[in-house]
């Protein structure tokens, strides 16, 4: 390692350059501008916490569910945030479950008479139904790292007294603490500490909030279901959408991919919201939030808790926000009545013990890396369709070891920057092909080839690094 010195080698008197002594005063200056940030910052988390103490005392509670103690219990009720002037910190690792709720009158045993007349099926304002999103969070503020993990609605999984069903009915059958117990067992006997309800009303209702969302739709999506009054009606492209506009982006699912395709977008509408929402103005603003979306959110959360966890993330490194989904398969028609995903047993406890810090057998543990047993797979994200531009990156993959390299159908979305994407969560074979490639920025998210560990999205940075690496893969 080289240690570079201010002062002239061998001569420590020797006065500084001019170049040391402006970068000196330079970082004089930085050291200030943060010094400002920092307490311009705990003004805003000040007034934030009384703004939000005014919302917990003058509206009614968060929680919504009235729990019976044993259900209760199923959730840790150790504190998480710290007390006094720490109130905003968190003090541990934290896990919240979060359900996102589509609830319709046949799902609410008291439905209300007003829509027995309608002729489709809206939306209720109720948390009873199925959970058709569901997603494990965990905020860890001794790895500063936020984990996101997303669990398909027709994973196949034992739901304590109902038998093997698909996960989003453990709401049904008993809520929260049901569901809770059933995410546990089937991720390692992972604890839970809190958990999120909020339905499809109150999602749409958040987004419109935080300002609406930029994305790139990947293709043209139209669906009707009049028995349900849901329309979608998206052009592929990038585009602004609203709360509604966003909400048919996040609940489209009629395609080869059906729940699973609805889940990768579902990860690239939250990374946008968290690149383009999650700042410390958005901190200031939580109050006025909470206040459009109380009625539509049940959550075992305290105020205090939630802004210690907006807190956190706002503070969180952007490539310190990782995003992954359940490890698993398609059933096969000939295995069931009903399609499920089939959760692989390994690979979930490998996935755990990485990212969620869970114990495992030595037999369930990541093997050494071997290049050779990676699938990886090529997606043009370049706009160009000429797939022979893709041949020198994979001669040069081929020469380093990965022996199961193969070009699938690309997302859509045109990219400036080459995503190295870690599908199944191994954030360091991603970076070691990084490196090999000398270029791209390693992403670890399930938006990528369903079949691949690693997924190379190709961007246009590719085209400046072709001739070089054209260069490399020759014999």
């Amino acid at each position: 390692m080289t240690i570079r010195r201010s002062s002239t080698p061998g001569n420590p008197s020797a006065k500084p350059s001019k170049s040391a002594d402006k970068s000196i005063k330079n970082t004089k200056s930085r050291r200030w501008v943060w010094f400002w940030v920092g307490m311009s910052g705990i003004a805003m988390v000040s007034a934030t916490a009384g703004a939000l103490l005014a919302v917990s005392l003058s509206s009614k509670p968060l929680m919504q569910a009235n729990l019976s103690p044993d259900e209760a219990a199923v959730f840790d009720s150790d504190r998480i945030s710290g007390g006094g002037l720490q109130f905003s910190e968190l003090t541990r690792p934290v896990n919240i479950l979060v359900m996102g709720m589509s609830v319709l009158p046949p799902d609410v045993p008291n439905a209300p008479e007003d829509t027995k007349h309608l002729g489709y099926l809206p939306q209720l304002n109720s948390f009873d139904g199925l959970s058709d999103v569901m997603l494990l969070l965990r905020f860890d503020p001794e790895k500063k790292k936020l984990v996101m993990l997303s669990i398909p609605r027709d994973t196949r999984v034992e739901i304590e007294g109902h038998g093997m069903k698909k996960i989003n009915a453990a709401n049904v059958y008993g809520g929260p603490a049901l569901t809770a117990k059933t995410v546990s067992n089937l991720l390692d006997g992972v604890a839970i500490d809190r958990y999120v309800r909020i339905n499809v009303l109150g999602v749409a209702k958040l987004i419109d909030a935080l300002g609406g969302v930029t994305v790139y739709v990947p293709k043209d999506m139209k669906y009707q279901d009049d028995s349900q009054h849901l329309y979608i009606n998206l052009k592929k492209g990038k585009q602004h959408l609203n709360g509604d506009k966003a909400l048919q982006l996040l609940r489209f699912r009629h395609d080869e991919n059906g729940d699973i395709g609805r889940i990768q977008r579902q990860q690239m509408v939250i990374r946008a919201l968290i690149e383009q929402s999650l700042n410390p103005v958005t901190l200031t603003q939580l109050p006025k939030i909470l206040n459009v979306v109380k009625e539509h959110i049940d959550t075992n959360l305290t105020v205090e808790e939630l802004l210690a966890l907006v807190s956190f993330a706002v503070r969180t490194n952007r490539s310190q926000m990782q995003m992954l989904m359940l490890p698993g398969r398609f059933s096969e028609k000939k295995e069931f009545e009903a399609s499920y995903w089939m959760p692989y047993k390994k690979r979930i406890s490998a996935m755990m013990a990485q990212h969620f810090d869970l114990k495992t057998s030595t037999d369930s543990l990541t093997p050494a890396f071997d290049p050779g047993s990676l699938r990886v797979a090529i997606q043009d994200s370049t706009g160009s369709s000429d797939r022979t531009n893709l041949r020198p990156l994979i001669r040069v993959l081929e020469k380093a070891g990965y022996r199961n390299v193969y070009i699938a159908k690309s997302w859509g979305e045109p990219l400036e920057v080459t995503h190295i994407v870690a599908q199944q969560g191994d954030g360091d074979s991603a970076e070691v092909i990084r490196n090999t490639l000398g270029f791209g920025e390693v992403r670890v998210e399930s938006t990528g080839n369903l079949g691949s560990d690693i997924s190379i999205q190709v961007g246009k940075d590719w085209l400046q690094q072709r001739g070089l690496l054209e260069e490399q893969s020759q014999p």
